[in-house]
This record gives C-alpha cells, structure tokens and sequence, in this order.
C-alpha cells in the first residue's frame, strides 16, 4: 500500500529534508583529495549530532545483507555504483567522483537523498556523467505530477539519459519514503509512460537516478562485504537523489536547503 503523508508531516519533512540538504552538502565539501571515505563518516555522525537529527542507515539491515550497515552513510566511489561502506582504506584521490547517500529521522519521520562530487579536477566524461544524473533527477521530478503515473517518472528518466549515452542501473530503484526507509511504491529509472502506479496527493517518493557511463549491468559484492554494487564494465557511476512529496501544486523537492 502507498501511504499518504499529511500537509502536517509533510512540513515535518520538509524541515527535516532541509537539513539533510545542508549535511550533503557539507560532506561533499569535505570530499578532497586524501580524504578517507570513514573521515566523511565521522563528519556525518558529528553533523547529526550537531543537527539533532537520527541517522536511519546506522544499523539498517535490508534483506539481502549479512549484517547490519555499519555507518551514517553509504559512500560508493567511481565504480561502486550503491551502498558502499566507508572504511579507511578508501582513500579520495583527485579525479575520483564520489557518491554520498544519507537518510536522517527528524521527528519521528524519514528523508532520504544523496549527492555525486568530483574530488579535485575531474576529466570531461565524469563531469557530464555528474550533470546527466543530475539533471535526469530534475527532470524526474518534474514528470511526478498528481494523475500522471510511476512510468512517467521512470520513462522520463530512462530516455533522457539514454539519449545522453549512458544507461541507468535497472535493478536498483527509487521507493516511497516517510514513515520508513523503503515504501512502497517502487520506482524504477526504466519504464514506460502511462503505466504503474497513480501518482496522488499526499504521496512521498524518492527519486533516485543511477547511471552508469558504460553498461546498465553490475555486480553484488557477495564475496566482500555484502553491501557494495558495482559496474561489471567497470566504468564510472553516479547517483542523486531528492526526497519530493506530491502536492495540489505537483512535486515539492523536501531535500533542498529553504
């Protein structure tokens, strides 16, 4: 079931989707060259303190993983397409992009987002890699209005970045977001127009676009961590994502600073 959220917690999410938009973008500052991927945790976990907020992915244990995730953040570099764990070991190095995801409860409810950096001067392909993602969420975003359908978000996504020459990772998906980490309904950044789900008022999505320079393929990292995916080309990926609630007035982005 798609739950609807109020005009009242959507205010709750709105003010605490703004502070999550001002960690990310602090932790992307932070993001330089010989910096460790556990150095931005740390920060996290300083910044959700100084917040007052609840970081939600310390201790979430999705199905497919053997353990609990250990950190604040998922920190997935250059091909580590998602969920990949800060250690000190993954030292930034200048050209690398950089992937920051991060959900926080902030009174009681959940928002989710995540930001791609450059570390220091990055080549021309990984910065039209970072401003096709992010302009694919933009306009997925767009495309979320009330009476439209998850397709439309999905298709919308799918044939602008595919026009650009990358693909988008198909097994991993945006979701419903508020009252947990991971809501129905799901949403993929492949699709086609007019079908899926009704896109209502009152509804709250993320919207998450992954792509990936070379293939859409990736593989699970069952022999490492459990946790990290990666390109199987091993080419370079990037991901954002926004929080948005639907609205009388289409889709209000909840993850920007106010």
């Amino acid at each position: 079931m798609i739950t609807k959220k109020s005009p009242e917690e959507i205010k709750i999410l709105r003010d605490g989707g703004a502070i999550l938009a001002n960690i990310l973008k602090r932790l992307g500052a932070a993001a330089t060259p010989g910096t460790t991927a556990l150095d931005l945790d740390d920060l996290a976990m300083s910044l959700v303190e100084e917040y007052k907020v609840e970081p939600v992915l310390l201790g979430y244990h999705p199905a497919f993983a053997p353990y609990p995730f250990p950190a604040a953040v998922c920190i997935s570099v250059n091909n580590c397409v998602q969920h990949g764990i800060p250690t000190p070991e993954i030292v930034f190095a200048e050209g690398d992009v950089v992937n920051i995801d991060m959900s926080i409860a902030y009174e009681g409810l959940i928002v989710d987002a995540g930001i791609t950096v450059g570390v220091g001067e990055i080549d021309a392909e990984s910065k039209k890699l970072i401003a096709v993602t992010r302009e694919a969420l933009a306009r997925g975003v767009k495309a979320a209005q009330p009476g439209a359908h998850i397709g439309d978000v999905s298709a919308t996504i799918e044939q602008y970045v595919k026009g650009e020459g990358f693909s988008v990772v198909e097994v991993l998906c945006g979701h419903g977001v508020g009252y947990a980490v991971h809501e129905e309904p799901t949403i993929p950044n492949f699709g086609k127009a007019g079908t899926g789900p009704l896109i209502e008022v009152g509804h709250v999505y993320a919207i998450e676009p992954i792509v990936n320079v070379g293939k859409k393929d990736v593989v699970f990292d069952d022999d490492g961590d459990g946790y990290g995916v990666y390109t199987k080309d091993g080419s370079c990926s990037a991901h954002f994502e926004h929080s948005v609630a639907i609205t009388e007035n289409g889709p209000l982005i909840l993850t920007q600073p106010k």
